[in-house]
């Protein structure tokens, strides 16, 4: 077990990153992508799907999304998902499909962008230091179980905090840039 402590806890730390990846792919930064809109559950038949399971959803230009449903008597209830989530984009339904144009982000929502990506960064350091504090509590029970020895609790306890300082620059790096691609579209 204190073998695979390190490893465990970096597998901890990537799954932050990769929360922190999917969550900047849902904001809208002006271009159109099907990421935006496939996280957002309709009501298929009294269940909860995953918009993704429903349509095809497609950016045939930067600024357009079109959804087709594979089964056409969903779309009103596509169009209402879509309306709910307060993307703030008005779907356009015309029978087959349903188009939603992504209009140019003012200033403000910008700005308001900018804070959620901050807000979701925030997140993504508790996750990985709640992942440090969790494996430091292992490393002292090991060191006080007797499984390893005090210089080898202090190796690993620095080897998880290097990991921390790694993880958290990458969350770092991950904000900054979608901040920058957000204030420059």
């Amino acid at each position: 077990m204190p073998e695979t402590l390190v490893l465990e806890t970096e597998e901890i730390m990537e799954k932050a990153i990769a929360a922190l990846e999917r969550e900047f792919k849902r904001l809208r930064s002006g271009r159109a992508t099907p990421d935006m809109v496939e996280h957002i559950r309709v009501d298929y038949y009294g269940s909860e799907t995953p918009l993704a399971q429903v349509a095809n959803i497609s950016a045939p230009e930067p600024r357009l999304l079109v959804i087709k449903a594979f089964d056409n008597s969903v779309l009103a209830e596509i169009e209402k998902a879509i309306v709910r989530s307060n993307m703030g984009i008005n779907p356009q339904n015309d029978g087959k499909m349903i188009r939603l144009n992504v209009p140019p982000l003012t200033e403000e929502t910008r700005k308001k962008l900018v804070q959620d990506t901050k807000k979701a960064l925030e997140h993504g350091r508790v996750s990985v230091r709640n992942a440090r504090r969790d494996a430091n509590k292992k490393v002292e029970t090991f060191c006080k179980d007797k499984l390893i020895s005090e210089d080898q609790r202090d190796s690993m306890k620095g080897e998880v905090q290097d990991l921390t300082s790694k993880f958290e620059d990458k969350l770092q790096t991950l904000q900054k840039d979608k901040e920058k691609e957000l204030l420059t579209v």
